[in-house]
């Protein structure tokens, strides 16, 4: 047997192995919302059933919990997107010797722990009157989300080339049109991955979200309390209807994709013809 070979089953044996330990959580998760048991678990198997969707949508708790994680996401994207963007062109901008202790700065919330600044942001915002709730919620997590935001930002923003913009100044565009035509539809790509960055990690996200939460809940804090009283396979049925939904959504961003890229490819093709049919 040939080194290529040994190689290749190794890929192939590590590449089995890492998506059985990725998958294999959820594939229970799901398997274990059909079972009869009143607890989240396929062993013993009492018996195949839907009754946990029912159960499920008569949780009016879980539903209002869901709701305000939909909204702090929504209003964490509205914050933290644009401080983000707006700190990726500022150290794209700067060319002093305080670059990198700025950088620091803006990425320290990163290495701070959650618990720290969900106590900081409530005892802040105490002393000025504003308690718990949906408000606090946001503005705590967007203070290290944006740095999420920020750093992808700032890679895109590493690869453009300022001559285009440049391009556009000379021929009498002002820096918002050139920032508005040129900029950002370039980094488009970027903010729309860091749109969807800053849903997912305030959607998880519990370290921070317990403190400042108020008397507002959110679907992770709901869970993790549940757990502490005792969890039944409903929650089985919200894990398995996100996860279809994510991959159906999926699908059909992929199979959009492919239709734009099928598109583009006719039109070039049919401009290369009609270029050739000139010659």
């Amino acid at each position: 047997m040939t080194s290529d070979r040994i190689l290749t089953w190794f890929v192939r044996g590590y590449l089995a192995v890492f998506f059985t330990y990725l998958l294999l959580p959820l594939t229970l998760m799901s398997a274990a919302t059909f079972n009869e048991s009143r607890f989240p678990t396929i062993t013993p198997w009492e018996g195949t059933t839907l009754q946990w969707f029912g159960v499920l949508a008569e949780d009016a708790q879980m539903w209002t919990a869901l709701w305000t994680s939909l909204v702090v996401g929504l209003g964490v994207i509205c914050v933290a997107v644009p401080i983000g963007v707006s700190g990726a062109l500022l150290l794209n901008e700067l060319r002093t010797r305080a670059k990198t202790f700025i950088y620091g700065v803006m990425v320290s919330p990163l290495l701070t722990p959650g618990v720290i600044i969900g106590i900081s942001t409530l005892i802040f915002w105490q002393t000025r009157g504003v308690s718990g709730g949906v408000f606090l919620m946001i503005l705590a997590q967007s203070t290290f989300i944006a740095a999420y935001v920020m750093l992808m930002v700032l890679a895109r923003l590493q690869r453009f080339e300022r001559a285009q913009e440049e391009a556009a100044l000379d021929l009498g565009a002002t820096h918002w049109q050139a920032f508005r035509r040129v900029t950002l539809p370039f980094l488009m790509p970027a903010i729309l991955a860091g749109c969807l960055i800053a849903f997912l990690q305030s959607f998880e996200n519990y370290n921070t979200t317990v403190f400042v939460r108020g008397f507002d809940t959110t679907l992770t804090v709901y869970i993790a309390s549940k757990v502490r009283t005792g969890v039944t396979p409903a929650v089985n049925a919200l894990g398995l209807i996100l996860v279809c939904t994510t991959i159906v959504a999926a699908v059909f961003y992929e199979l959009a994709r492919r239709r734009e890229e099928a598109r583009a490819n006719a039109r070039r093709r049919a401009a290369l013809l009609a270029e050739e049919a000139r010659i």
